[in-house]
């Protein structure tokens, strides 16, 4: 920025002109769209349903409301609002509420611009810089959002009714930027009545001083429906005079949520190289999609996005564990690595209607099973294991560790007579690389996990699961 004015005359002298701060983030998000550019680079699922909304909002100059359950990126979005912002803009320099060098709003921008002229120094503020958000809460006060009389600068000298003796809180700091509340519904109804001033006539008012600043700003907000448990609501007079207010949703498919977890979850480990196959994501991504619509689950609280991130990092987890007890270097996930995942699972479910001890982990391990069988059933049928289940009825048990070598646990379901053909040919049919690849060994395991599993799934066997080892019998 070396070379961008450094004074307010030569400021004056390059021809620039301020704009408001929508009118800014307008001419940007139009420059985007023209020039065919993705406007919230790493949001997925979004492209046809929220876009379009937050796009349509920013065109019409709106302040906007981001209304939806938890681990839907509402945050994410509105923290990439700062892309429509200008690199730089420029301030008078020392001003805590970023001064307009052309139209200045605070007594010390306007007596140094007074003193001082064209001579006046002025700081380029980067657009982070503009971005300013508070996480809602019940201690927030009005003078954290608006400001408040600084005594010590009144036990200086100063005047009580002076603007120099007044503390600015968030919100004017954000002048010439974006101003975000997060979890709207959680701030008191008083202080929501407190921001109708600032949305409405864009000014401010402290301990009702007659101190005017008519603020340039983009307010943005984000919330949870307002019948979410014990959450407090949005008032109607506030809600009625923000412009947009844009719905959120989970991703609308199996896929496109495994994707979102491909990119975001920690797959790379430094120790061992984990293998997760492909049946193995679109289980852990079904926990999630089961869950949000499980009569068990509390549906207005929702079940967030994170579930699926964290699920799949304690499955590579165990495999990475397992592998370091065998001193292997690559491992391969497991069906019975699945048995982990209530630690990474509770607290992002919320029962509905028991709370008691142990119906969070039971109702766990359903959504798991349930998932399996979802997953089994796309490409394969229980009546092509019938020898399988004919071993079973024989009276004959088989115990799967979950610490096993998947080479261990070969060996044990070669007892099954014809099953090793019939998971070499399974794993080939679904995923033909990984099969033939050097941990074509471990996925035979895995594969050979999930045909049993399934088959209980279907009850065509039975199952006791005790951390992680699986007896099956019938």
């Amino acid at each position: 920025m070396s070379d961008r004015p450094r004074t307010l005359g030569e400021l004056k002298q390059s021809g620039y002109r301020s704009v408001p701060v929508k009118q800014e983030m307008r001419r940007n998000l139009i420059a985007k769209l023209r020039r065919g550019e993705t406007l919230f680079p790493g949001i997925l699922g979004y492209d046809e349903t929220v876009v379009p909304q937050i796009v349509n909002g920013i065109l019409a100059q709106h302040d906007m409301l981001f209304l939806g359950l938890r681990g839907q990126g509402k945050t994410r979005m509105l923290r990439l609002m700062t892309q429509f912002l200008d690199d730089a803009m420029p301030a008078v320099e020392g001003s805590e509420i970023h001064d307009d060098p052309l139209a200045p709003l605070s007594k010390y921008a306007r007596n140094l611009i007074a003193e001082r002229g064209d001579d006046t120094p002025i700081a380029w503020i980067g657009r982070d810089e503009r971005y300013h958000e508070k996480l809602a809460t019940p201690d927030v006060t009005i003078a954290d959002l608006i400001g408040e009389v600084d005594l010590i600068k009144h036990a200086e000298g100063r005047h009580l009714s002076d603007e120099d003796v007044m503390h600015f809180g968030l919100i004017p700091r954000s002048h010439r930027g974006i101003f975000c509340m997060n979890e709207l519904p959680d701030l008191s109804p008083k202080i929501q009545v407190g921001l109708f001033n600032v949305l409405e006539e864009r000014d401010i008012q402290i301990r009702g001083f007659t101190i005017r600043l008519p603020l340039d700003l983009c307010l943005v907000f984000s919330a949870n429906p307002e019948d979410y448990t014990n959450r407090g609501r949005i008032v109607t007079p506030l809600k009625d005079r923000i412009g947009s207010v844009i719905r959120t949703h989970y991703p609308l498919t199996r896929e496109l949520g495994m994707q979102i977890v491909d990119e975001q979850a920690w797959t790379q480990r430094d120790s061992v190289k984990v293998v997760v196959p492909q049946l193995l994501k679109q289980i852990v991504e079904e926990v999630s999609r089961l869950a949000r619509n499980s009569p068990h689950v509390n549906q207005a609280s929702g079940v967030s996005v994170r579930m699926s991130i964290t699920n799949m990092e304690t499955l590579i987890s165990n495999a990475e564990r397992r592998a370091l007890r065998h001193g292997q270097e690559t491992a391969v996930a497991r069906v019975g690595d699945l048995y982990w995942l209530s630690a990474s699972t509770r607290g992002k479910v919320e029962l509905s209607l028991s709370e008691e001890t142990g119906d969070e982990d039971l109702l766990i391990q359903r959504l798991v099973e349930e998932a399996i069988k979802n997953v089994f059933d796309q490409s394969l049928s229980p009546k092509r294991f019938s020898q399988v289940v004919e071993y079973f009825s024989h009276g004959n048990h088989l115990q799967l560790s979950a610490e096993a070598s998947g080479a261990d646990l070969l060996q044990a379901v070669g007892k099954i007579r014809g099953f090793r053909d019939l998971v070499s040919t399974v794993a080939t049919e679904l995923d033909p690389a990984l099969a033939r690849s050097p941990a074509g060994e471990e996925f035979q395991a895995c594969v050979a996990e999930f045909i049993l599993h399934s088959l209980y799934a279907h009850n065509r066997l039975n199952r006791k699961v005790s951390q992680g080892n699986a007896t099956f019998g019938q």
